[in-house]
């Protein structure tokens, strides 16, 4: 028999609605799941306020010279702080945004539309063409373990100079391993995929940086690594707490953070441990599918958060901020626990781990 839980989920539960108009009415007939509409217009108002804030990047002035007026567009560097801020902004929720519609089906015609989508994302966000074939090639398929490129396993997950060394394996090795692994499982389209996409991306920062120099860094360069160093905070903290006490099944190495500002604008990205058992679950399900499965969770000594999301994780770690993630500790059963307790679990879970040993330690109880 299920329990009430002792909390109540502040996340949303329902896709926004938008009455019937041309766009709505657009979407019922395009898209495979109608609720999926506030993804096309996320698309939409971002591709608007990008292209306004790179044309803003630039001011135009008229010139006179040896008696001929002619105008000038000129970079505006006073403008950058601005530019990277609305980018900044908006970049959670779209790089969420592809991280659903990579998972289930979205756009159902035109199909060209469908395909087109992640690209125009990653000229105005500079998020890797590469990210589908990594998370659905990878990722999930290894679960955080061994062959995992993204694996947190072998660091040790409340130091930031092992992140460091974390995000330069990803940085300089990332390509050749991923493109590797995908030859060595025989996915050789996706490994195709990533060859020509990261190519292709590259290409475009390269023109850009060639044609103005201050254009190409503010507009794709920055954007390009900040977005990879982004995925890589985020994952550090959604895979920071391994229990080596149980076998790895999605529940073992994953935390779940819920009633944060961050799942109301990133689509209830920090249910990760529900999205690890069943990937293609719709966002607005994660909720209840979370407090259905509560007291398996439970019994199974799951972490979950509270108010915070998986950024804030890992720079609570990276800081030694311990009584912060044990106040925002849930307690799933209910059943009170002194932080000093939490903070003794928290701190077991943070170490290295050689994936070897911990199968062999499951095995062996």
């Amino acid at each position: 028999m299920t329990t009430a839980a002792p909390f109540e989920i502040t996340d949303p539960t329902v896709a926004p609605t938008y009455g019937d108009g041309p766009l709505s009415r657009w979407c019922k007939k395009a898209l495979y799941d109608a609720r999926d509409e506030v993804f096309v217009r996320l698309t939409i108002k971002t591709c608007f306020i990008m292209a306004l804030m790179m044309a803003g990047l630039w001011t135009g002035a008229t010139v006179q010279q040896a008696g001929t007026t002619f105008s000038v567009r000129t970079f505006q560097w006073g403008f950058v702080p601005i530019y990277l801020a609305v980018w900044g902004w908006y970049a959670p929720p779209v790089i969420l945004m592809l991280h659903c519609t990579m998972h289930r089906p979205f756009i159902r015609n035109p199909k060209w539309l469908d395909r087109v989508h992640p690209y125009v994302m990653t000229f105005f966000f500079g998020i890797p063409t590469a990210y589908v074939q990594h998370h659905m090639g990878m990722h999930h398929v290894e679960d955080n373990m061994g062959e995992d490129l993204s694996s947190t396993l072998r660091y040790r997950r409340d130091s930031f100079f092992h992140w460091v060394a974390y995000v330069g394996r990803f940085f300089f090795l990332g390509l050749f391993q991923v493109t590797a692994y995908l030859l060595r499982k025989r996915r050789t389209t996706m490994a195709r995929k990533v060859v020509l996409g990261e190519i292709a991306h590259v290409s475009l920062i390269v023109v850009a940086m060639l044609v103005n120099w201050r254009f190409g860094l503010v507009a794709f360069l920055i954007p390009g690594v900040m977005v990879r160093m982004m995925m890589m905070v985020g994952n550090w903290g959604q895979h920071a707490f391994i229990n080596t006490a149980r076998k790895n099944n999605g529940l073992a190495n994953s935390i779940t953070c819920i009633n944060g500002g961050y799942n109301k604008r990133a689509f209830n990205d920090g249910y990760h441990i529900g999205h690890h058992l069943k990937a293609n679950r719709h966002w607005t399900e994660m909720p209840q599918d979370f407090l259905d499965n509560r007291e398996m969770y439970a019994r199974e000594g799951v972490i979950v958060f509270k108010t915070i999301d998986f950024f804030l994780v890992s720079v609570l770690l990276w800081t030694g901020q311990w009584r912060i993630l044990a106040k925002c500790y849930v307690r799933l059963d209910g059943q009170p626990r002194s932080d000093d307790d939490v903070i003794a679990m928290l701190k077991a879970r943070v170490h290295p781990v050689r994936e070897e040993e911990w199968v062999a330690a499951v095995v062996t109880t």
